[in-house]
């Protein structure tokens, strides 16, 4: 039986046939990066790189909260939800635009910016085949853009653990991601090419969670937040996989389970923050990487 309103009966089949473009510039940050002449001071790019990461996962994020209100999935939390995390991407934009002073990483911001502006107007619709399409391909390109920014701010950090921040962060975007990709499947779209998205998707959390859990510049609390988050997505991906394999799956579950899941990895982020700013009587909390 359909997941799907009564008033968006039409959305099965037209799902079905929405193309799934591949996204390599999702791919995890570079190994390495070289860093430019003029560095920011490290709590600088502490926040810089919170805020970019922020607005890469909040693009994914914000399309699976339409995606929970149209299927009436907890939907007067998701519309609160969405509305909280509009008010955060605006006001990290805003402060990013305050920040940033390198011009490459301005340029970038101002496209974030543009995606951004676009995808509010695409969530201020109603649920449609049309609107959902929409909110779905600005997720994607949204995501692209501020993991590019993501990048340019992390070429000015002098320490491994940036990049290992920047990866945490985009943990936190694949989750909610593969929650997103896991709801158009239940919505009704389970082509074999969204399929194929989710299980690249996870594929690509499990390899980043490894190389997160090996890092030596992991720290006791690190690790501690690490093991949460791991049991965390054995949850999520038990969901996933059950779907994968032709299960009816739980809708319920996944929206929940993402949540709780990138919960954890913003304690992960905000461990790893500290490495990059030892001396700072403030470090940066759990709660400024929140996702509201």
């Amino acid at each position: 039986m359909s997941l799907l309103p009564a008033c968006a009966c039409g959305l099965l089949s037209a799902l079905c046939c929405l193309a799934v473009a591949s996204v390599p510039a999702l791919a995890a940050p570079p190994a390495r990066a070289v860093a430019s002449s003029a560095n920011p001071a490290p709590r600088d790019i502490v926040s810089d790189l919170g805020a970019a990461g922020r607005l890469r996962m909040q693009a994914q994020r914000v399309a699976k909260l339409y995606l929970q209100n149209g299927l009436a999935i907890n939907a007067t939390r998701s519309r609160q939800q969405l509305a909280a995390a509009l008010r955060q991407g605006d006001t990290d934009i805003d402060e990013l635009t305050r920040r940033l002073r390198e011009p490459r990483a301005q340029k970038a911001l101002l496209r974030v910016g543009e995606h951004w502006r676009e995808l509010k107007v695409a969530l201020a619709q109603s649920w449609s085949v049309d609107a959902v399409q929409r909110v779905n391909a600005l997720a994607e390109s949204q995501s692209i853009a501020a993991g590019r920014l993501s990048l340019l701010i992390e070429e000015n950090a002098t320490t491994p653990s940036a990049r290992l921040l920047d990866l945490a962060l985009r943990q936190s975007m694949l989750a909610q991601r593969l929650a997103r990709l896991y709801l158009l499947a239940q919505a009704g779209d389970n082509s074999r090419g969204r399929l194929v998205d989710i299980e690249q998707t996870r594929r690509e959390f499990v390899t980043s969670l490894a190389e997160l859990a090996s890092a030596p510049e992991n720290t006791a609390a690190t690790r501690e937040a690490l093991a949460l988050m791991q049991v965390q997505w054995l949850f999520l991906d038990q969901a996933v996989v059950d779907l994968l394999r032709g299960g009816r799956g739980n809708p319920q579950h996944v929206a929940t389970t993402s949540e709780r899941l990138s919960e954890v990895l913003d304690a992960v982020a905000a461990s790893l923050s500290d490495s990059l700013q030892p001396n700072s009587a403030l470090p940066l909390s759990a709660a400024s990487l929140s996702r509201v």
